[in-house]
């Protein structure tokens, strides 16, 4: 029987379950687990939600609020899709109730150790060195923070963003989007509507059709109507200062640019995961683990959130992993009774 109990863990100076990653999922999972009696830390680079603190200032969720519960705790919100605000303090409300023992700003550097006795090795904001110990892990790390590269000469530029905030600092710019998802297609739209003038470049023959019902006839009329313009079957091979080069189906085109947002989406941190052990499978780099424990190949260490999926990162959202916690839990709790 695994030790796991709470009492070991104070005496050992050791915790029962650690998480990286305090973003939704990786709460869940620490409620769960704490509520199942274990001793529970979580560790994250940025702040809480740090991945959701870096959407859109204005952005407002494609769900409802009760989808994006955990920890049993509902969601008030006078609007039927909260916004980005309403879930940050919701969020940070949750951690408070339970108690959550969260380690902001330190980022995991290595994992050493095997099952019943990891070292997280950590770094703060500062440079400075830490070491937490745990029997076991679970890694909910999201994806957010890779993004896609394009890898063409001028993606290193200051004006190209993969990331989009706010479109205020655009106004009466020359703004390049690349992409034909939700994101690229909500930022097209406020970068217009807040006086860009903007050009969308995708690769595929239109507007994705799972792009949000709501969105995707905002984005085709704007394009229909002149007002945003749109080059599809195309590619940028090249950002310069003051110019992109796009390759067209008509042949190269070179446009006036003052800034680049590459909405190109993004992917979880293969590289780490591949330095603690976990195997992969096929051509979307789905990590081996449980279906029904989230357990990975490497005993001890779980999976939780959008790295289960792989590169399919569009397969899991909060709404679905949020429920990972309590496979985990669940396990945890198996080998303890084992």
């Amino acid at each position: 029987m695994d030790d796991l109990s709470a009492e070991a863990a104070a005496r050992d100076g050791i915790f029962d379950f650690l998480v990286v990653g305090a973003g939704p999922t990786g709460l869940a999972c620490a409620i769960e687990a704490q509520k199942a009696g274990f001793r529970v830390v979580l560790v994250d680079k940025g702040c809480v939600c740090n991945s959701l603190f870096h959407y859109p200032a204005h952005m407002t969720f494609f769900t409802t609020p009760e989808l994006l519960e955990i920890g049993d705790i509902p969601f008030p919100s006078p609007n039927p899709k909260p916004t980005r605000n309403e879930a940050l303090q919701y969020y940070r409300l949750v951690a408070a109730y339970y108690k959550l023992d969260v380690r902001q700003y330190h980022r995991v550097e290595r994992i050493t150790g095997t099952d019943g006795d990891f070292t997280v090795h950590t770094e703060d904001r500062f440079g400075r060195p830490g070491a937490i110990r745990a029997r076991k892990l679970a890694l909910s790390t999201g994806y957010y923070d890779l993004p896609n590269l394009m890898r063409i000469p001028g993606e290193n530029l200051s004006k190209v963003h993969h990331y989009y905030n706010d479109p205020h600092p655009f106004f009466e710019t020359d703004v390049l989007v690349i992409g034909g998802k939700n994101s690229a297609a909500i930022a097209a739209l406020e970068l217009w509507r807040s006086g860009a003038r903007v050009t969308l470049i995708h690769r595929n023959t239109g507007i994705e059709p799972h792009v949000k019902y709501w969105i995707k006839p905002d984005i085709e009329n704007r394009i229909k109507n002149g007002e945003v313009t749109a080059l599809f079957n195309s590619q940028v091979i090249e950002i310069t200062r003051d110019a992109v080069v796009v390759e067209t189906p008509d042949g190269p085109q070179t446009l006036k640019n003052d800034f680049v947002f590459a909405m190109t989406g993004y992917h979880p941190d293969f590289d780490f995961l591949e330095r603690l052990g976990v195997r992969f499978e096929g051509e979307d780099r789905l990590p081996v683990c449980d279906a029904e424990t989230l357990e990975s190949n490497v005993p001890g260490i779980y999976l939780a959130g959008v790295i289960v999926a792989g590169a399919r990162t569009s397969e899991i959202f909060i709404e679905n992993g949020r429920f990972h916690g309590r496979q985990i839990a669940a396990a945890l709790a198996s080998k303890v009774s084992g």
